[in-house]
């Protein structure tokens, strides 16, 4: 017989080295430091694309036997800014369903990039949620799994906070946002989960400076009137995070994301594609089937684009041959009008010689004509003295 006890110690030691975790959140670093109580990296992030914030950075965290890949993708200015992470939540799914789509996969060591949790901080102002918030919550509820935490809880007092956490859930429920809710199916968390869920949102208070408190010293804020512990329940909900979001909800995270968030989009991608899984009369869709009609499609547009773009360059060709014609018609008018115009200039300059040669013909004739006559004069004079 197999002992009962041995299979569950195979799945432990064969998944503990591949716990996965890939996080959402507005930049809060001190929150995340306190969470998995490592020293991130807090440097001013760099551009994704398109001039908007939003940094993926991985860590391999470890404690004990227990590895941890952690990515966290900073933003800045989240409830502004919903299309730029809409579309690199999408990113990420369409990567691994590329991967997925390969005929040699290899899922088992791929970094899977999936969004699993959207920490969503919301300002602790006490009055109703911003317009902004709203819109982004609604835009990406249907992507990520999101929990709303009210950030700096230490502002405003207990009885506001109380009063602005009913506020906020009920204007989540009254305008359709689908936050993630702490899953109450399983027997062993059923009862924390269902108490974590009446909790929802989370006010958390984030700190990196140490407080001596008594005999030990604890992660606080330090105030002239007293000290917020970051870790005492009875200030504010950061244990009740850390519990819900690591240590009893992490695998529940990834199976929402995969079953859920990821399987609408690859649901939704393949259809797009002309995918399904029946045929009108309800029968068995067959892959190949799909494949050949998908490519005779392909085929066909990529014909007709070609035929298109050859009737385009034939009109085109005439286009400019007219336009040459007109051309050549118009310089061929412009030379005969030079022409035309040459013929009469040189028409006009032959008149002008001809008008020139006349005048100095007789001017020529005249000029004989006076030397003739100044010549007979002196001899008429010389047979007067004679005589």
């Amino acid at each position: 017989p197999v002992d009962s006890t041995v299979l569950p110690d195979q799945l432990v030691s064969k998944s503990a080295h591949r716990f996965l975790l890939n996080i959402l959140c507005d930049r809060k670093v001190h929150v995340m430091n306190t969470l998995f109580n490592t020293m991130f990296e807090n440097e001013e992030a760099s551009h994704y694309q398109n001039g908007v914030y939003l940094r993926p950075r991985t860590y391999d965290l470890q404690e004990s036997n227990v590895h941890l890949k952690l990515t966290i993708v900073d933003t800045v200015g989240l409830s502004c800014l919903y299309k730029p992470i809409v579309d690199y939540i999408d990113t990420q799914f369409e990567n691994y369903l590329q991967e997925e789509l390969k005929i040699k996969r290899s899922l088992f060591n791929y970094h899977d990039t999936r969004i699993h949790i959207c920490l969503y901080f919301i300002a602790p102002t006490g009055h109703s949620l911003k317009s902004l918030d709203l819109v982004t919550m609604k835009k990406l509820d249907s992507k990520v799994n999101i929990i709303p935490i009210i950030a700096k809880a230490d502002t405003i007092s207990k009885s506001e906070l109380h009063k602005f956490k009913i506020k906020i859930m009920s204007e989540l429920v009254s305008n359709g946002v689908q936050i993630y809710q702490f899953p109450t199916d399983d027997e062993t968390v059923s009862e924390i989960n269902s108490s974590m869920n009446a909790h929802l949102p989370f006010a958390v208070v984030g700190s990196v400076e140490e407080v001596k408190v008594g005999n030990k010293t604890v992660r606080a804020r330090q105030y002239p009137w007293g000290v917020v512990q970051v870790e005492n329940e009875s200030h504010c909900d950061f244990v009740k995070l850390r519990e819900m979001l690591i240590r009893v909800n992490m695998e529940d995270l990834r199976e929402q994301t995969h079953a859920r968030h990821y399987e609408l989009y690859r649901r939704c991608k393949l259809e797009e594609m002309g995918f399904k899984d029946t045929d009108p009369d309800s029968q068995p869709f067959s892959l190949q089937e799909t494949y050949e009609a998908k490519r005779k499609e392909f085929l066909g547009d990529l014909q007709r684009k070609e035929e298109e773009m050859r009737q385009m360059f034939v009109n085109k060709v005439k286009e400019t041959e007219a336009e040459l014609k007109d051309k050549e018609r118009e310089l061929h008018d412009k030379f005969e009008q030079l022409k035309r115009m040459h013929q009469d200039e040189k028409r006009k300059v032959e008149d002008k010689r001809r008008d020139l040669e006349e005048e100095m013909n007789a001017f020529n004739r005249r000029k004989v004509a006076a030397e003739t006559l100044s010549l007979s004069q002196p001899l008429k004079k010389d047979k007067d003295k004679k005589k």
